[in-house]
């Protein structure tokens, strides 16, 4: 299984990537909001963590969680507001409490996981009755960037297996006209 290697940690700061992904407004659509608690599995250097943070504001609570300590502390030198906190978890299992968040999000992490469903299974657990899972991956299509196409989950796979693991209300919507990702919502 294809792991991001956090040696090319510059690849997820890049401007470029900026432009083409727009976190903040990706979020904004989603509908975080002022107040939210929000969890980013996976965050690397804070990409989506520190635009979040600013969006719920500091009345809410933005988890940065990553199984690698690495990107935890590059997104420390980042100077991140005080409603942030960082969390080292392992793939399926977030030393978070039941029920912490509003909103959830998953950037280009679910087509790394082990056991999908687990994988899953563990996000619903942390996630409030009605809140909200943002998922974004990578189409199931070779091209010269991503990980491998073995690896990738078609979107018709993600959303079979969203409700095999009881989520509701899931929708996709195109990714910012990017032909190589999707985005899917949904909720526990």
């Amino acid at each position: 299984m294809h792991k991001f290697n956090p040696a090319h940690i510059e690849r997820l700061l890049g401007g470029g990537r900026l432009k083409e992904v727009k976190p903040r407004q990706l979020l904004l659509e989603a509908g975080l909001r002022r107040g939210r608690v929000f969890i980013d599995i996976g965050c690397g250097p804070g990409f989506f963590t520190l635009p979040a943070s600013r969006i719920i504001g500091a009345k809410g609570m933005a988890y940065a969680v990553d199984t690698e300590p690495l990107m935890l502390a590059e997104l420390k030198k980042r100077n991140p507001p005080s409603n942030i906190k960082y969390v080292v978890s392992r793939e399926s299992s977030v030393p978070l409490p039941d029920s912490t968040a509003d909103f959830l999000l998953l950037v280009h992490v679910l087509h790394e996981a082990e056991d999908r469903y687990a994988f899953l299974m563990e996000l619903k657990r942390l996630m409030k009755p009605g809140a909200k899972l943002l998922v974004v991956d990578w189409k199931k299509r070779r091209e010269e960037h991503g990980p491998p196409i073995c690896d990738r989950i078609t979107l018709k796979e993600l959303m079979a297996l969203l409700k095999e693991t009881g989520f509701k209300g899931i929708t996709s919507k195109p990714f910012n006209n990017n032909p190589s990702h999707y985005r899917v919502i949904a909720r526990k």
